[in-house]
Parts: structure tokens; C-alpha cells; sequence
């Protein structure tokens, strides 16, 4: 079978060229899925795409209608899905249900330090040999209270870097996890972790309970000099209240990996054009705020487990075989 792949980047190509050697081929193409490229796939039975590809009613049915009839999609969200309208299709979806979760987990602690120690700030200046310390001061992480919210496996993961830091822990979440548990966390209501915590850090998936955890109520309840970051999904955060709190001077620092409107802007190179978002123009411009490109997986560790998950997504399509990584259940002739 051939099989076509959306939104694939340079780096993760090869990756994908070999792990399908030798049992399928396979289609890399660099653009995304979305109303304009699905016609594309046409003929192509199975495909695969990335995060940001758009998987709603109208690129379903143009799908469907060319043929294909199972979606692997590289990544364990889901949110840009229309699951209901895939399985009125008979379409195949799956996704990777695990990969890494030190790869987030070590990008988030990576955005937590870079804004509290001013990293992007100093090196600018040494690049143009400023070497003052004027305005480049940190703190401790040690003996600070760190609020998790998610604890699962990517929440523990940065959970045992906060108490490798010497970190007061909280956590929030619909079930605790005895790891940890463990690590001294205690479990709280979500309003006490905002008031008490020092560094807050995103872990949960984007559900209609989750979309804007992180609202106005939420933002006003943190500490004016909390830092706050997201490597989850753009949609936990309200992003105009971010701005609006972020004007008034609050926060130590904001470190997302993620925003809410970021399909057609990331993985893409805009730098030529401008962009027209208002609200994501005037986020990076605040000194104390780093927006990095949807970039926490990406690893050779845990891209190679996606697309290996990937591979076998395709395989057990094949052999009418179903597993975790389901999100539609049909199968070939049904």
C-alpha cells in the first residue's frame, strides 16, 4: 500500500521513509491537511497527518470521497477531529496514544527557566557584546511552590523535575496519581493551586471541561509574579485575558509552546508575510513572554515512537486488528 503523509517536516522525513521500508510506501508531502490539499489524497486509502491538520466535516467528506479510509494521525491530541462525522464515513482513525513524555515534560521546565532567568533576553545582548545584568534577575526554583495541572504521565514527568529542584508541589486533577503521590505532591482544588503556586504548568488534553482552564477568573487568581506555562493545547489558555493581565504588568514570566489560534501560522515560515493575528503579535513583544512553534514533542526519542506507532496504526488497520490508538472503529469491510 502507498500511503500519504501531510504536514511532514524535513527533519522527521527520513524517519518516516524508513520505518515504512521494506512494508510500505509511503508519500511525504510538506503541506498541511486542510480544505485546499485534501483533494490531494485522492486514491490514497490510508494517509497520515500531523497536529494541525484539519479533520473536520468538509475534509472528511472530500476525503471519503476519494477513497480514504483510514486516518493515522501523529499525534495524541485529537481535538481537530470531527470523530462523529469520520464514523457516519466508516473511516479508520487513530492516533498515538504514548510517546515520550520526557520530551514535553523537559521542554516545559526548559520554557519555565528560560523566562525566569532571562536566557532569550541575555543572549540577545551578548550577541551585540551588552553584558550587563540590568533587568536579567531570577529566582530559585528551590524551597518555590510548583502547581501541576494534569498529572498524568507527562505531569509526572515534570512533577519529578520539580521535586529534583527541591519544589513544594500541588496538583490538580479528575484522579491523583500515587507517583506523585509519592513525590510529596499534594492534591488540591484548582483555585488554591492558582493562589498558591509559583510556577503553574499545563498538562491536560483539550476537552469541552478544559477549553480555558486558564480563563480571565483563573489568570486573576495567580500571584502577580507567577510564572505560567503551557506545552499542551493553545486552547487551555484564554489568550486575550493573557494579554490584558500581561499589560497590567503581571507575571514573572509566560512560557507557551502552544496557542489557540495557531493553525495556518505554526510550522509555517510567516516571516516574510506578517501575520494578522493581533492578539499573537502583541503576545510576543511583552519581554517577559517566550512563544516557541508547537515544538515540547519534538525529539528523535519521541518522534521516532509516533511514527513507529504510526506504522503499526497502518498494519492493524490492514489486518482488521484494533488497539489502543483507535479513535474510529471501523474496519476494512465494514
Amino acid at each position: 500500500m502507498e500511503i500519504l503523509a501531510f504536514g511532514v517536516q524535513s527533519d522527521e522525513k527520513p524517519l518516516i521513509e524508513r520505518a515504512f521500508a521494506g512494508t510500505h510506501e509511503v508519500r511525504c508531502l510538506d503541506v498541511f491537511l486542510n480544505r485546499d490539499t485534501a483533494p490531494i489524497a485522492a486514491g490514497y486509502e490510508a494517509i497520515s497527518t500531523s497536529v494541525n491538520a484539519d479533520l473536520g466535516s468538509g475534509v472528511l467528506q472530500t476525503l471519503a470521497a476519494g477513497g480514504t479510509q483510514m486516518i493515522a494521525q501523529r499525534s495524541t491530541g485529537f481535538n481537530n477531529i470531527d470523530l462523529d462525522v469520520a464514523e457516519r464515513l466508516a473511516m479508520r482513525v487513530a492516533r498515538v496514544s504514548y510517546y515520550s513524555p520526557y520530551s514535553v515534560a523537559e521542554f516545559a521546565w526548559a520554557l519555565a527557566m528560560a523566562v525566569n532567568r532571562r536566557v532569550i533576553r541575555a543572549a540577545s545582548r551578548t550577541r551585540d557584546f551588552d553584558f550587563r545584568l540590568d533587568g536579567l534577575l531570577g529566582r530559585d526554583m528551590h524551597g518555590r511552590t510548583a502547581g501541576v495541572v494534569g498529572t498524568g504521565k507527562i505531569g509526572e514527568a515534570f512533577t519529578r523535575i520539580a521535586h529534583g529542584f527541591g519544589m513544594n508541589l500541588l496538583g490538580w486533577d479528575v484522579a491523583e496519581n500515587p507517583a506523585c503521590v509519592e513525590l510529596g505532591m499534594r492534591y488540591v482544588e484548582k483555585e488554591q493551586l492558582l493562589a498558591e503556586s509559583d510556577l503553574i504548568s499545563l498538562h491536560v488534553p483539550l476537552l469541552p471541561s478544559t477549553h480555558h482552564v486558564i480563563g480571565r477568573d483563573a489568570l486573576a487568581r495567580m500571584k502577580d509574579d507567577a510564572i505560567l506555562v503551557n506545552s499542551s493545547r493553545g486552547g487551555l489558555v484564554d489568550t486575550t485575558a493573557l494579554v490584558g493581565e500581561l499589560r497590567a504588568g503581571r507575571f514573572l514570566g509566560v512560557g507557551l509552546d502552544v496557542y489557540e489560534a495557531e493553525a495556518g501560522l505554526f510550522f509555517l515560515d510567516k516571516s516574510l508575510e506578517g501575520i494578522d493575528d493581533d492578539t499573537l503579535a502583541r503576545l510576543v513583544t511583552f519581554p517577559n513572554v517566550i512563544v516557541t512553534s508547537h515544538q515540547a514533542y519534538y525529539t528523535e526519542d519521541a518522534v521516532g515512537q509516533i511514527i513507529e506507532a504510526t506504522v503499526r496504526n497502518i498494519d492493524d488497520y490492514l489486518a482488521g486488528r484494533r488497539s489502543e490508538n483507535v479513535l474510529v472503529p471501523a474496519v476494512p469491510g465494514s
